[in-house]
This record gives C-alpha cells, structure tokens and sequence, in this order.
C-alpha cells in the first residue's frame, strides 16, 4: 500500500459522535453532517444491529474510527486478535486515519478497561513509539495517539506530559489527537498552564482534535462528557487551531446524552473559531505528517 499523510488542514469539518440514541432520528431525518466518529470495539462483531446501522451511515456519510482498546503504553505486545478485528472493520469504513489513546490498561491479559496515565520516561517513549509502529504496520492505516485525561503523577517521571507526547509521535512518526478538554483538566489537576502545553507539541502532527464537557468535584476536574463544552475549553480550543491550523474536530458527548440536535449545534460552534481562524490566514504547518501505512 503507498504512504498515507495527514495534517490538521482536513477538508472533514466538524462532526460528532455516533451514539445509540440518535440511530433512528439518523437514519430516519438524515440530517447534514460533516463526519461521524465511531468507537471501533463497538462494532467489532460478526452481524447484528450494530453493523446493520453502520453500513447504512455509511451508504450516507463519512466515518472515522476510534478506538479504547489498543493500549499502545502497554508493555505486552500488541493482541493480534484484536488487531484482525479492527482491520476488517477498517476494510469496512474506510476510515482515513484510526486514533486511540496513549496509555496503557492491561497487564499479562488482563484489562482494566480503563484509559491509564503513563510513567513520562525516556524508556516508555521508545517502547510505546515501537508498539504504535507495529500496530500502524499491522493495520495499514495511519495512526493518531490522543492525550489522556489524569488525575495523578508518577515520581519516576522525566519529562512533562507534552514533552512525552512530542517523545512518542515523533519516535512513532504518526500523528495526534489533540483532546483540548483532556489538556484543560489535566492542568488543573497537575497545576500546569494548558497553554504552555499546546505552544510546545509538535504542531504539524496534530491529524484532528476533540472538544468535550467535563465535571467539576472540590479538588478535581473527572472528563465525563456529559455535557457541553464550558467556555475555558472553547477558549483553549481556539488557542489549539491558532497553533496547530483548522484540523478536522469532533464533540464527544458520551453520558447524560441530550437529542441529536443539542449535540449537533453544539457541535457547530466550533465553525466561530474556525472561521476566525480563516480570517487571521493561519499558515498550513511546516511539515506533513507522513504515517507510513506498509
């Protein structure tokens, strides 16, 4: 297969997130819109209405995947199981790029089913770089790590959270998520200034965004989703696509799920900082991302 590239300058526009409550107003009202995300180990079955539902989105609309299970900072070697099934739902959606998170959640087969923070290290960066690379090649699709919300450190850290992130992505010569709302609640939990983060990543690998709501408790931020963005995260957003140009972005909105219209012309606020950002002729990043896809 030749080379695949992506950068933040996608012509995907603004979609959400395929969820169960909104399959029959969907399908049935076929409302405009410019990309669905879907959760890859949704779908990852043999018949069904799961997959009854997906071909007819995607007889209509663009899809891309995303997954939670392929823990790329775990330290057991990739689930070839797994990755099969993901390959036939990707020879299935033609998604253009596939993103998952950069954390780890199993430990010798057993998972935690849970997105958790890694140790910020020298070592970790090569052997997460080196997984990312195996499942990339195993795939044939290109590969985008997205930013995990934490809640707490390890001491044997080396180097920030942005720093790792840069580490990986460039080690692994893939792109990023940039989830602006996992960045805005990790530096209040952290105490770390959210912008110092998004000026320092490298910005021409940034392949798409997500905007999303979180909670606020006494001592901490917990990313629920569940509702809408509140304004420090479309101010950041903002920040993000000054740097890293207008990328393909997505709400995701997964608890509390309002109609699909609410969720939809939430969405669409995104089109402000969008156009603003056409307006001030932000330059296209240097360089192009380039996952190599064998």
């Amino acid at each position: 297969m030749p080379a695949n590239k992506f950068n933040g300058y996608t012509d995907y526009g603004v979609g959400i997130g395929l969820r169960i409550p909104h399959y029959d107003h969907i399908l049935s009202q076929k409302p405009t819109v410019d990309w669905f995300e879907i959760i890859s180990e949704n779908f990852l079955v043999d018949g069904g209405r799961p997959l009854d539902v997906l071909d007819q989105i995607l007889a209509q609309y663009r899809v891309v995947q995303h997954g939670v299970a392929l823990y790329f900072g775990s330290a057991e070697a990739p689930n070839r199981d797994h990755l099969r099934r993901v390959k036939k739902l990707i020879a299935r959606t033609k998604t253009p790029w596939l993103s998952d998170h950069l954390c780890w959640g199993s430990v010798d087969g057993t998972y935690s089913h849970d997105l958790l923070p890694m140790p910020y290290t020298h070592a970790a960066a090569r052997r997460t770089a080196e997984k990312i690379r195996q499942i990339r090649d195993f795939l044939e699709v290109p590969i985008a790590v997205e930013n995990v919300s934490s809640y707490t450190e390890f001491h044997v850290s080396e180097m920030t959270e942005w720093e790792f992130l840069s580490a990986v992505v460039e080690l692994a010569d893939c792109g990023i998520l940039l989830d602006v709302n996992n960045i805005y609640v990790s530096s209040k939990n952290q105490t770390f200034n959210p912008y110092d983060y998004l000026d320092q990543i490298p910005h021409h690998r940034v392949a798409q965004m997500h905007i999303a709501g979180h909670t606020k408790f006494e001592k901490y931020l917990l990313d629920t989703h569940d509702h809408a963005p509140p304004d420090p995260v479309w101010k950041l957003y903002a920040h993000a696509i000054r740097q890293c140009g207008v990328t393909a972005t997505l709400l995701e909105w997964d608890d509390k799920i309002p109609t699909f219209d609410e969720v939809h012309n939430e969405a669409l606020k995104a089109h402000e900082f969008i156009d603003q950002a056409r307006e001030a002729k932000i330059p296209a990043p240097r360089e192009t991302v380039r996952a190599r896809a064998r």
